[in-house]
């Protein structure tokens, strides 16, 4: 494995920075001073240790814009989407910090004494995060598991390493305890595979593919190790055609053209009722051309490139010669791994309607009726996320109840709210992040009964 990693702009090529791949044995190093820090922040009183969160989330305040450019050239962010995600890994540990001292147990009404619970903090926890969204999915597992008093060990996507080494740097000088957060970049068979098997590492919270979380759930099984995985999906955008055709075509672009499709939780199944089929589409067509695709350091730029010439190529895969491309947008030209957005009409078989993508591409199927469309949004593996639209209260209920994913939005894209709780059916992962119970997954329930018997 190589002892350092190029960082590339996707939308020009350029190498920005080179950082050096953490070992094995500095991860060895690593968690022992990431043990001895957890100690001693677990020893802070709960208002000390979310001042210093708070700490921590105005000193990120301070330096938005920096990290925002940061994760435009590193990950080809448009500006202003690179801005909220600056933004939400501020307010991340800022809601973290304001459940430390509302961790409370609880009080069981038992015979013969009081019962009452605890929440002890796990130890140290491996975050292992992706290059889709590197500041804000890293925030997701760091901020509730500093603020449920544990350490936390960053490793970021080889791509996307510079947010995170800033956010570490930004943590200490806010005046975090040396080793409480750490970043170790490097490749994830070196760096997230130590870090997994370490005996020293609680738990491990991972965001990426299905078959990389189904790899590292069997190394957590060694040592009973507790995991928490949100991975793939491949969710339906479910249009009836009682909802408002208009708002649904012009919001669609958004659900599935986001950060250039690479999302998990990307609308990149179009389940449209037959009779405004063709209504759908015509409207469809000039609200995807009319995204602006071009250069990420533009505030007009809604759409950038691919992360990378292999993401790219697995993207063109799915769209081969003679694919039933009903439409395309625009795309630049020349240095950049750029792909124009691309919809299919197509058959709910074919590989593209049943594989996750992670691109700007989207398929187009028809149903009849309320049962077909349940049943086409859940034929597959993945059950992360999902939109329904219609102005029916009753089908928006029943369909919800219906649709196996985790996350759902009638009228709307929307999946995640740091404090609404975020995560996946089936194979789209295991575990819950985000929302008021955050920071309890990252501690061990105690148990404590106490005799009121006269002795």
């Amino acid at each position: 494995m190589p002892s350092e990693h190029q960082i590339l702009n996707p939308a020009t090529e350029e190498v920005i920075a080179t950082v050096p791949a953490t070992t094995p044995a500095e991860v060895d190093a690593a968690v022992a001073r990431a043990a001895k820090a957890q100690a001693q922040w677990a020893a802070l009183a709960p208002g000390d240790r979310a001042r210093l969160l708070r700490r921590f989330a105005g000193t990120v305040d301070t330096h938005l814009e920096e990290l925002a450019q940061l994760e435009v050239r590193e990950a080809g962010h448009p500006v202003g989407n690179a801005r909220w995600e600056a933004g939400n890994a501020r307010d991340l540990l800022e809601y973290a910090a304001g459940g430390i001292e509302r961790l409370t147990g609880a009080q069981i009404p038992v015979a013969g004494g009081l019962n009452i619970t605890l929440h002890e903090p796990l130890g140290v926890v491996a975050v292992i995060a992706p290059w889709n969204f590197p500041m804000p999915i890293a925030a997701w597992g760091t901020a509730p598991a500093l603020a449920a008093g544990n350490a936390v060990l960053l490793k970021p996507a080889e791509t996307t390493p510079l947010t995170a080494l800033r956010l570490a740097e930004l943590g200490l000088a806010a005046g975090l305890p040396e080793g409480l957060f750490q970043v170790l970049p490097g490749a994830g068979p070196v760096v997230g595979s130590a870090l997994v098997e370490h005996p020293g590492v609680a738990k491990v919270v991972f965001t990426g593919s299905t078959g990389v979380g189904k790899q590292i759930m069997a190394q957590c099984a060694a040592g009973v190790k507790r995991v928490t995985l949100e991975l793939g999906g491949k969710s339906p955008n479910i249009i009836f055609a009682d909802a408002d055709i208009e708002k649904a075509a012009a919001a669609a672009p958004g659900s599935f053209l986001d950060n250039t499709g690479q999302d998990c939780c990307a609308r990149s199944r179009i389940l449209v009722q037959r009779s405004v089929y063709d209504r759908f589409l015509e409207l469809l067509e000039p609200a995807v051309k009319a995204v602006t695709v071009g250069d990420p350091a533009d505030p007009a730029t809604g759409m950038g490139p691919l992360i990378s010439a292999a993401q790219r190529d697995r993207v063109r895969s799915y769209v081969p010669d003679g694919a039933p491309v009903a439409f395309r947008g625009e795309a630049p030209e020349g240095k950049g791994f750029w792909y124009p957005a691309t919809v299919l009409e197509g058959r709910p078989e074919d590989r593209a309607a049943t594989e996750e993508i992670f691109g700007p591409v989207a398929v187009v199927l028809p149903f009849e009726d309320e049962a077909e469309a349940v049943r086409l949004a859940n034929a597959t593996d993945y059950g992360l996320s999902g939109s329904i639209w219609t102005r029916d209260v009753g089908r928006a209920l029943r369909v919800s109840g219906a649709v196996a994913a985790g996350n759902l939005s009638v009228n709307s894209h929307s999946s995640v709210r740091y404090w609404t709780p975020f995560g996946g059916y089936k194979q789209s992962g295991l575990g819950r992040e985000l929302g008021p119970d955050a920071l309890a997954v990252f501690t061990e329930t105690k148990n404590v009964f106490i005799s009121t018997e006269e002795q």
